[in-house]
């Protein structure tokens, strides 16, 4: 689900500015952002649960 939230969010801010793809490195497949949308989504969520529930020891 944080990944595709991820992905969601990279989409609406591409449609937000008008462009189609977010670079020119990988044609044809929208852009570098897109390989990495749904890490960023996962990994954002996973350090917003880690940070709630005290994780690791001594973190927060």
């Amino acid at each position: 689900m944080a990944s595709q939230m991820g992905d969601i969010a990279e989409s609406a801010i591409k449609r937000r500015a008008g462009v189609k793809d977010s670079s020119a490195l990988i044609p044809g497949h929208g852009g570098l952002l897109d390989r990495f949308d749904g890490m960023l989504g996962a990994a954002l969520f996973i350090l917003l649960v880690g940070l709630l529930v005290g994780f690791p020891p001594g973190a927060g």
